[in-house]
């Protein structure tokens, strides 16, 4: 009752700001929180169920005002308060990132998941937060930068894909410029001697790969993590990578420590993932569309920065077809998705990067080259991105119908998104001019579609030559 009477008394009214304070100790031990609320507050929550087990003390500012705690939510007086002190072990909540044991002691990964209890933020409500640490130490999380040089952030309502990164500690920290973004990129301490400047070269060529598709980045302020392991844990140059919307967006990236910038720069995962900020959050059972519109990207970019050639990107994509048509024909993509069955993975990740190859090609041949999936897509970050919420499948194809010349994308949901097996693209591969035989595919000379054949993987020398010569470096 009180957050409705609230809700209906603050509804015309501008932001609602709650304003908290995070205190760090020297030892990264322990961390205080003191929460000031706008309005009387009754209850707050944590996101992870795992919270209440790192509280270490809960008071109200002036007086005790009796607080339960209900699984991950601490139940407050029926009237409400409008200050909270609380204090969280940082060190054990430390524990909880999967990758703790290859940091220095110099920082920690904490997500606020363990450690920030706070109101639901409906509609423009927002926490302003600032961090107290000792000197010589840092912050880096997803959220807005309000001003970095007194370290405060604002935090509003977002989807909620996975559990955030807040890094403290001393770390390499530097905004990377990109076209139409400066990226906050933090490079975790480990005891590895590593080239710092390589890895920094790495990030900000293989984000550059994804603003060739409409020629700038598609989030102007993401948070960066670079999490350099022991290359005795994985023979690969990129070991794991992942994008977490959560209070913002994060691109996780975790790297083989000794791997030289040529092998890291060959490596497919990182602009997998930045292209995935080319898409908003959608709902699990549609992310075959997510997945498979980074894939599609993944290949065509890295041919147009010049580290893939044209049929070595065309014979990638055909192999990705066809291990999705052969993963678990008897289902759709979105049954796929929806189940999460293991063995039907190839299928959640090729689908959609089928029906982007379709997309594309029907957008350019119509138009004569004048749109593209390129366009459309640079039209939706326009209008849409980055998004505060989760998007149905058939409201991010709508919409992108909306901002092209004619319908392409739900036609193509309609026909394949609940059909069971696997979207054919032999017909429009052979109008493109790729003859396959054997499972190998070469490219014809001469092809109805060569043109625009070519024009999917035109090569944009400028950065083909500066990939190169940071290869060589």
């Amino acid at each position: 009752m009180l957050l409705a009477l609230w809700l209906n008394a603050s509804a015309s009214a501008g932001p609602v700001t709650h304003y908290y304070t995070v205190t760090v100790d020297y030892s990264l031990t322990w961390l205080w929180v003191e929460a000031r609320f706008t309005h009387p507050v009754d209850s707050i929550a944590a996101r992870s169920k795992n919270a209440a087990k790192y509280l270490l003390d809960v008071r109200g500012c002036d007086e005790d005002p009796g607080i339960r705690l209900r699984n991950r939510r601490m139940m407050l007086p029926a009237d409400g308060i409008r200050c909270l002190n609380y204090t969280v072990d940082l060190k054990r909540v430390a524990n909880e990132f999967r990758e703790s044991s290859d940091l220095s002691s110099n920082n920690i990964v904490a997500s606020p998941a363990y450690w920030l209890w706070r109101p639901e933020l409906f509609g423009n409500a927002q926490i302003q937060v600032d961090f107290r640490l000792p000197e010589n130490m840092q912050v880096s999380v997803p959220w807005q930068e309000a001003d970095r040089s007194i370290n405060r952030y604002v935090l509003s309502h977002s989807p909620e894909s996975a559990y955030s990164p807040a890094i403290f500690g001393q770390f390499d920290y530097r905004e990377i410029e990109v076209p139409g973004a400066i990226l906050r990129v933090s490079l975790l301490d480990v005891e590895a001697d590593i080239n710092n400047d390589a890895i920094f070269d790495f990030v900000q060529a293989t984000a550059t790969d994804v603003s060739l598709a409409y020629g700038r980045f598609p989030n102007p302020s993401p948070q960066v993590m670079v999490v350099p392991i022991s290359n005795s844990r994985s023979s690969e140059p990129v070991t794991f990578g992942r994008v977490v919307r959560d209070g913002g967006e994060t691109v996780e990236l975790f790297i083989n420590a000794e791997e030289p910038l040529k092998n890291l720069l060959g490596d497919w995962k990182a602009t997998h993932e930045f292209s995935h900020l080319m898409l908003p959050y959608l709902r699990s059972e549609y992310h075959w569309i997510s997945e498979g519109f980074a894939q599609y990207y993944q290949n065509v970019l890295l041919t147009r920065a010049g580290e893939y050639d044209d049929e070595y990107a065309w014979q990638k994509l055909y192999a990705g077809y066809e291990r999705g048509r052969k993963s678990r024909p008897e289902l759709s993509p979105n049954a796929a998705a929806a189940g999460a069955a293991r063995s039907a993975r190839m299928k959640v990740y090729w689908s959609g990067a089928a029906l982007a190859l379709m997309a594309d090609v029907t957008l350019r041949e119509r138009s004569g080259g004048e749109e593209s999936l390129d366009s459309v897509l640079g039209r939706f970050q326009e209008c849409c991105l980055p998004s505060q919420k989760v998007w149905t499948g058939p409201e991010f194809f709508a919409r992108l119908d909306s901002l092209a010349t004619e319908p392409v994308f739900m036609p193509l949901y309609h026909r394949y998104a609940d059909t069971a097996g696997f979207p054919d693209t032999s017909e429009v591969l052979g109008r493109l001019g790729l003859r396959v035989s054997d499972d190998q595919v070469t490219i014809r000379r001469k092809a109805e579609l060569q043109e625009l054949r070519k024009d999917i993987l035109r090569t944009y020398a400028p950065v083909a030559q500066w990939r190169g010569q940071l290869a060589t470096n």
